[in-house]
């Protein structure tokens, strides 16, 4: 009797090594990266069957864009509130609505 395992598997690469400053979250986790698939058998890629556009993905707040339209450079950018109107945290940087006192996920207090 013979299995066949295999299957087709996204893997996200980088594209550049610098991070720049996420419109969103204010963090220096902005990267260009791509998306391409392979397709594997018994868990090892073969080849790669299809490869995606680069555009730019921030690792902290999970923003995507095709392009950093809107950076903002980091002695400009105000770290305790985003363009869209809420709160970041200074700790770890994820996004909380502006009536929190305390952060919800690492539970220290905000401005």
């Amino acid at each position: 009797m013979f299995f066949f395992i295999g299957g087709i598997t996204p893997k996200l690469k980088k594209l550049s090594e610098q991070p720049l400053v996420c419109p969103r979250c204010g963090r220096n986790s902005l990267f260009q990266v791509k998306i391409d698939h392979y397709l594997n058998l018994f868990f090892i890629p073969v080849a790669r069957i299809k490869s995606s556009s680069p555009f730019y993905l921030c690792e902290n707040c999970g923003w995507e864009s095709p392009e950093p339209s809107g950076r903002f450079d980091s002695a400009s950018f105000d770290q305790s509130q985003s363009p869209s109107g809420k709160n970041v945290c200074q700790f770890c940087g994820r996004l909380v609505d502006k009536d929190f006192y305390y952060c919800p996920y690492c539970g220290h207090p905000l401005k």
